[in-house]
């Protein structure tokens, strides 16, 4: 598979490829096995069901999901003569919690023979935790396109208030009703948007990450992305008015990018730094009761924004690499009061980053050494990818003509809280991001102050 023959196929087909030898040398495998996103789409559940077998489904939502799509789904499953179980849970918003989790697991009736979903975000994220935990067969009834995780082999939740991605069971099945899709509350069809913006700095940071540590990157993969990036800008500005093509776009592209992800084996084509603005938002909310947090594409959204400025700040600070000050900074930098800040700001959470750190030693000063070696040999590629990022003005005029929200003062955060949240997304995961291109180089702490 090639990249020009990845950006001929349509949709359908993209899906049709199960898996495929690629032209990286790798063997790629996307998980799902059918996808349908159509006006009435629910009326193919039973087909699903009686494609994987299943008996007896078991029904997992949540209060304000279930509204929108549980009684349709029961009266398609009444009509077929199924019986099923059905959980819904009491509190709301459903939280990514391993308590959230845990009251599914208790709650599942194990005379069902798999599971149908109710919902998006974190009812997906529950639903494929418990399909991996009871060995059952997962559908998702989609009730918004607000995030990019409906077919990934992954669960984003928060674990003793660290955001991490928990290997799952990938849906043999999505079913996108467009009738549903497109009622879904104006901030969810946003969300689904940012979640999809997010990828225009993401593809940039994987191919870094490339040149500075070494990390597999697929080009067939990223044209994938761009593919489904590039549908869903030329038909948004349509989604304000809820026009089905515009929401098809939106779902289409989030599952697209969600087959990337099964591609990669990671979440690397997907998210990057932008993300890691909203991960550590999301620990903020759970530790702190005057932390407020918003839909997860939202935040995402505008941590592309943020990611785009700081790039650019970046660029206008550093010509080239000064080694001796990069050399400097690392030496004088204090672990220990890195972690005191971590603390601080993120709450318990912070004690996963701090071990995480202690497994991955990406401050020590030799693993700095080898870095900053490969960052200054490529430095001129290292430019080049960064100029070619969409200018931070136009996708601020973008976000502001949907109403996306182009701050995080909207969640009440203050500049300085953004610049303190902009220099912590290098801790979230060992992934190699910009802040810590910018903490090689010696210069995270100007960026910080230039960009935000």
């Amino acid at each position: 598979m090639t990249v020009d023959e990845i950006k001929n196929m349509s949709f359908e087909e993209l899906l049709s490829l199960g898996s495929f030898e690629c032209c990286c040398g790798k063997t790629h495998k996307q998980g799902v096995s059918r996808v349908v996103i159509e006006a009435g789409a629910v009326k193919h559940l039973p087909e699903f069901l009686e494609a994987i077998g299943c008996k007896k489904p078991f029904l997992l939502s949540g209060h304000e999901t279930f509204a929108a799509a549980g009684e349709t789904v029961m009266k398609v499953l009444d009509e077929c003569g199924y019986s099923y179980g059905k959980y819904v849970f009491e509190k709301s918003p459903v939280r990514p919690t391993e308590f959230t989790v845990g009251s599914a697991v208790m709650h599942f009736d194990y005379s069902c023979d798999c599971i149908v979903g109710i919902g998006s975000g974190v009812i997906n994220d529950t639903g494929k935790l418990l399909a991996r935990a009871t060995g059952r067969e997962y559908i998702i009834v989609a009730t918004a396109p607000s995030m990019d995780g409906f077919v990934s082999g992954t669960s984003s939740m928060d674990v003793d208030g660290l955001k991490v991605s928990l290997y799952s069971k990938a849906p043999w099945g999505v079913i996108g009703d467009l009738d549903i899709l497109k009622n879904a509350p104006m901030h969810l069809l946003r969300s689904g948007v940012g979640d999809m913006l997010a990828k225009l700095t993401s593809l940039c940071e994987w191919s870094l990450a490339e040149i500075i540590v070494g990390e597999d990157y697929c080009p067939v993969i990223a044209a994938l992305i761009e593919k489904a990036v590039d549908r869903v800008l030329t038909k948004s500005k349509d989604l304000l008015t809820r026009d089905a093509e515009a929401v098809r776009a939106v779902m289409e592209g989030l599952v697209l990018a969600g087959v990337a992800m099964n591609y990669a084996g990671v979440s690397r084509p997907a998210s990057g730094m932008e993300h890691y603005f909203s991960h550590i938002w999301d620990m903020r909310s759970l530790a702190f009761e005057d932390a407020q947090f918003e839909q997860h594409g939202i935040q995402a959204g505008m941590g592309t924004l943020y990611t785009l400025r700081a790039y650019e700040e970046f660029l206008k600070l550093v010509k080239k690499p000064d080694h001796e000050k990069a050399m400097n900074f690392v030496a004088g930098f204090s672990n220990d009061d890195w972690n005191r800040q971590l603390l601080a700001f993120v709450g318990p959470g912070a004690e996963a980053m701090i071990e995480g750190e202690n497994r991955e030693h990406k401050y020590d000063i030799k693993k700095h050494e080898k870095r900053l070696a490969i960052i200054e040999t490529n430095w001129d590629k290292i430019v080049e990818l960064i100029s070619a990022l969409m200018p931070s003005k136009e996708l601020c005029r973008l976000m502001e003509s949907l109403g996306i929200p182009t701050s995080a003062r909207c969640i009440g955060y203050t500049d300085d809280q953004v610049r303190t949240t902009f220099t912590m997304t290098k801790d979230i995961r060992d992934k190699y991001v910009g802040t810590r291109l910018f903490w090689d180089l010696g210069v995270l702490d100007e960026v910080a102050k230039k960009a935000f």
